[in-house]
């Protein structure tokens, strides 16, 4: 059976809140950023042994990759990959224009759907974006059930690949349909943004 490989990359707020998570369930992970594989050791060293510092073109090279990075340093963060060949990309971006902290101006288009094309060939799922990182990083597992995600992809089978990760992680995953729907609701702006909810036991 071939074991799974994680990899996040960004390690600012949304990316250490991930890291956590992978970490309190002991789920091996590469963690990387633009800025190389020993910026990341302080880090590792306080959230243990399943934590990988990586760089950046280690890390994309796994299965599953999580991008935690700023929504206009996407490109950047994945141009050293060509076709990504049907491995799955989670987008965790949000897509913000600073320092007014509204919406970007994508023209109307779900700001996955600009992700998607930084990353030809990949199965994109939009996920993880819309709690706020102390909330991300907090124990999903509380006493009246788990905190929920919220997951969109136009290919269902990659966002059940997600949900199940979320589910090994401790989270209710919540799969809302395609990116034109669901992932509207979830992005920037939108009214699944920074709610914080649990599904009960």
């Amino acid at each position: 059976m071939q074991v799974m490989t994680y990899a996040i990359i960004g390690s600012g707020a949304i990316g250490t809140a991930l890291a956590r998570q992978f970490a309190r369930k002991s789920i091996p992970v590469r963690l990387a950023n633009t800025r190389g594989a020993a910026s990341l050791n302080d880090l590792a060293g306080e959230l243990g042994e399943s934590i990988h510092p990586s760089e950046l073109s280690v890390a994309l090279s796994a299965d599953i990759v999580i991008l935690a990075v700023p929504f206009t340093a996407v490109p950047e963060a994945v141009a050293g990959v060509g076709d990504w060949g049907g491995r799955i990309v989670v987008d965790a971006t949000n897509a913000i224009k600073f320092p007014e902290f509204t919406p970007a101006d994508l023209g109307g288009r779900p700001s996955t759907e600009i992700v998607a094309e930084t990353a030809p060939g990949a199965r994109v799922v939009k996920g993880f974006n819309t709690l706020p990182a102390a909330v991300l990083a907090a124990e999903p597992e509380v006493a009246d059930g788990r905190r929920t995600v919220f997951l969109s992809s136009d290919d269902a089978e990659a966002a059940g690949e997600v949900a199940a990760l979320a589910e090994r992680l401790g989270f209710a995953p919540i799969v809302l349909g395609r990116l034109a729907e669901g992932g509207r609701l979830q992005q920037f702006g939108g009214p699944l943004m920074v709610h914080s909810l649990i599904k009960q036991a």
